[in-house]
């Protein structure tokens, strides 16, 4: 077995000094390359993530914002791993710089890409053009560390690749798994990416230069150090920096001044609040982006949503979704509502609604209602798991912009829905706008009638969000009447039969009947929303 004496007798490249020996025994001197591969590594996987995660809460369709980003990060790992190959006759001085260069750009990357998508509108283009130079920093570390791990011990070709691609493969695991349950909810997306940077450039630039420092020119070494504290102080000063730029680029991205921000493991919430010179405020709810309710005119929407699905039995309703707890409020108006389960995702999102003070007002409080239960749970598995049957289902889902969401439009999800609804049951889901999205809608309605429900499409004006659609379902084989309940609670502000009986009646440019339904296999729904709403 050779030893670190057998490399200093090696022929060095012009451009290099002498090899003098290494600090370490050649099997420890392994060892801590093997560790920098294997950190750098899991670096390299969390900046992935971390872009695919950002797009999918700035634009949504994460199937797509993923395809972008593995498919141009893989290919210019290519290209990089082609362009080191030059590189390896000074492999030091190279390994260290492209280290550099890489905890720099991936570490500002999420900011960068937050401030193309608040202020530039140049999203994608700068998606592009980040994980082009990220992945093809990535792809010249292999053949570079490869040279290094070579230059402490001879080694052959398929045992020096073993050891090399075991560590990276390791480190991509636990890069992986740090990102979505220690990265992301300790320390958000912008300064986990900086800290990650940081790591990036200790374990890359430090590891490599504590070792091979005699084999470096005195200049070139100083350089070197100059540069990673320099990477270390621009990532350290933005880090300082990212809470005050987040709240800036935020709030270029919508109209009113936030009141509250929040990223939980689900979504990103967001709640403005403006007062207009009438002193009427106007509290709006954004969940990643996309408008949920505006106080000034949710009762529409709400009305419209759960009073005709009210109309028939009505004993144990069932709410899916509709965690800000409005609809709930609506069906506890209803005096012979012995039970309502509302069942919603994100837990952080109930307790807003619960303590938040305007929105629990907005609510009545509806979760302090003994009748009330919550359920935090996804629908679609909760549903597959339950048993009681429901006189009423509410589906008060977000819109299906993305493959996640478009889950819960399918032909199997209303199929389950279905299962669980008693005899003579309704069901209502909220289905978008026929007017900005009518294939969309249409979808929706035809989804419904594939898993064996009888529909009535109907749609209101709601200002905050304009024409917007909902279909009232029944599995009995016949469309429900479109009606209120003979026994209809007071207090309601907007709807009545004569608002129900002209809510039916669809202008011809609105009758988009050529779709195709929407199953978990095909989501053809995410097709029509990101086809649609991109001209919205």
């Amino acid at each position: 077995m050779a030893d670190a004496a057998t490399d200093t007798a090696e022929t060095a490249p012009k451009d290099e000094p002498p090899r003098g020996p290494l600090r370490l025994p050649a099997r420890a001197a392994r060892a801590l390359v093997l560790a920098a591969v294997f950190t750098c590594a899991a670096c390299g996987l969390v900046y992935e993530l971390a872009l695919v995660a950002l797009g999918s809460y700035l634009v949504g369709n994460s199937v797509t914002q993923a395809s972008i980003v593995l498919s141009v990060m893989v290919f210019a790992m290519g290209v990089g791993s082609l362009a080191a190959k030059p590189l390896q006759r000074f492999p030091i001085v190279a390994f260290a710089v492209v280290e550099g260069a890489l905890a720099l750009l991936g570490g500002l990357s999420v900011l960068a890409l937050y401030a193309a998508f608040a202020w530039l509108n140049l999203y994608v283009p700068a998606l592009v053009v980040v994980a082009f130079a990220v992945g093809a920093l990535i792809g010249a570390e292999i053949p570079l560390l490869m040279t290094l791990l070579q230059r402490i011990r001879r080694q052959d070709a398929g045992s020096a690749v073993a050891d090399l691609f075991a560590a990276d493969y390791v480190g991509a695991l636990i890069g992986g798994l740090a990102f979505p349950f220690f990265l992301l909810p300790l320390f958000g997306h912008i300064k986990g990416a900086l800290l990650v940077g940081a790591v990036n450039a200790v374990a890359g630039i430090a590891v490599v230069l504590w070792l091979f420092r005699r084999q470096i020119r005195r200049g070139a070494r100083a350089a070197l150090w100059t540069g990673m504290a320099v990477v270390l102080a621009v990532l350290g000063g933005t880090y300082a920096l990212a809470d005050r730029f987040e709240v800036s680029a935020r709030q270029v991205l919508y109209r009113d001044p936030i009141a509250l921000a929040e990223r939980t493991p689900y979504q990103e919430i967001v709640i403005t609040k403006k007062v207009a010179l009438s002193g009427r405020p106007d509290l709006r709810l954004f969940l990643n982006g996309d408008l949920q309710f505006s106080s000034v005119d949710e009762y529409r929407y709400h009305e419209s949503l759960v009073h005709p699905a009210m109309a028939g039995t009505r004993g144990n309703v069932l709410i899916l979704g509709g965690g800000d707890g409005l609809a709930l409020r609506e069906v506890l108006r209803y005096p012979d509502v012995r039970s309502a389960t509302l069942v919603e995702l994100d837990p952080e999102m109930i307790r807003l609604a619960r303590t938040y003070k305007e929105i629990a007002g907005l609510n009545g409080r509806a979760f302090d209602d003994p009748r009330a239960r919550t359920v935090n749970a996804d629908a679609f598995s909760w549903l597959r798991t339950v048993s009681q049957r429901y006189d009423s289902i509410i589906v008060d889902m977000p819109d299906p912009d993305d493959v996640a969401t478009a889950k819960l439009y399918s032909v199997e999800f209303y199929g389950l829905v279905k299962r669980a609804l008693a005899p003579g049951g309704r069901m209502v889901v909220q289905s978008g706008s026929p007017y900005f999205a009518p294939r969309s809608f249409w979808c929706i309605e035809k989804t419904i009638r594939e898993a064996g429900l009888a529909t009535v499409p109907y749609h209101v004006d709601v200002p905050s969000f304009g024409d917007w659609g909902y279909v009232l379902a029944t599995p009995t084989g016949t469309p429900p009447e479109l009606e209120l309940a003979s026994a209809l609670p007071g207090g309601l502000r907007f709807l009545d039969a004569d608002v129900l009986r002209s809510a039916t009646v669809f202008g011809k440019d609105l009758r988009h009947r050529d779709v195709e339904a929407n199953t978990l296999v095909h989501p053809r729904l995410v097709e029509y929303e990101n086809d649609e709403w991109k001209d919205a």
